[in-house]
Parts: C-alpha cells; sequence; structure tokens
C-alpha cells in the first residue's frame, strides 16, 4: 500500500487510510515514542481530530510505501524517522483493541491475520472497542 499524507490531513484521516488497507488494525498517535515492548501511557495520546502539521509543521507533502510484510516496528520507525510522528499500532481482538508492543516484530499482514482471526468469533462495532495491552 502506498499512503500519501498531507500537512492539512487529520489524523483520523490517516487512521482511516491505514484502516482501509489493515481492517483488524489501528494506528494510535502519541507525542512520544514508546520503550521497546512497552505500551505508550494513554495521556501523551494525540487526539485523532489534530491535523498533520499541527504535530511536525515541517512536513508538508509525503508519500509512504507499507509493504504487508513489513513488521511494526519497522512502520514505527519510518513514521517517527520519515513523518516524524510517534504511532503506536493496534489490533483488534474481539471487541477490544489491544496495543501490539508484544508482537511489534509480526509482520503487518500476520497482525491483521491475527486480529481477524480473534474478531470472527466475537465481532461487534468497532467504534465501542476499548483499547487494552497486549500481554503474551
Amino acid at each position: 500500500m502506498k499512503m500519501h499524507i498531507q500537512f492539512d490531513d487529520t489524523l483520523e484521516q490517516v487512521q482511516r487510510s491505514f484502516n482501509a488497507e489493515f481492517p483488524y488494525l489501528k494506528l494510535e498517535f502519541f507525542t512520544r515514542p514508546h520503550e521497546k515492548g512497552k505500551p505508550t501511557e494513554k495521556q501523551f495520546m494525540v487526539n485523532a481530530k489534530r491535523t498533520v502539521d499541527s504535530c511536525n509543521p515541517d512536513l508538508k507533502e509525503v508519500t509512504v510505501s507499507i509493504p504487508t510484510a513489513m513488521t511494526v516496528q519497522e512502520l514505527e520507525r519510518v513514521f517517527q524517522e520519515e513523518l516524524g510522528l510517534f504511532i503506536q499500532v493496534f489490533r483488534r481482538s474481539g471487541k477490544v483493541w489491544l496495543e501490539t508492543t508484544a508482537t511489534d516484530n509480526w509482520t503487518l499482514f500476520k497482525q491483521n491475520e491475527e486480529g481477524q482471526e480473534l474478531s470472527v468469533r466475537n465481532d461487534g462495532p468497532r467504534e465501542d472497542l476499548s483499547d487494552y495491552h497486549e500481554q503474551l
């Protein structure tokens, strides 16, 4: 997938674009990166109504290539290094979203596939899903 991001896009638009390709994954934006294997505290989450340039005023327009074979940690690194944005990937598991910190080495394809498998049994409306931290 190629994601075209412009300075005046909202974070929500970026989230929707990503979610269209990976329906069982979602991006959340934060004001700082997380430590390896640890979740980012919710207090650092950025409101998705904000625009990209409010998070990184230097970003004007960019196209990011996101292959399904890319790992979560690679995606987080691309967003941080190329866009100056800190993200976390969450995977759907039934009626909740799990922060994928314990499986950042999995590919986006595998994460999405796992999310689909876990959600087929307990499918519910996505808008009402809560966020939790994944534990292995």
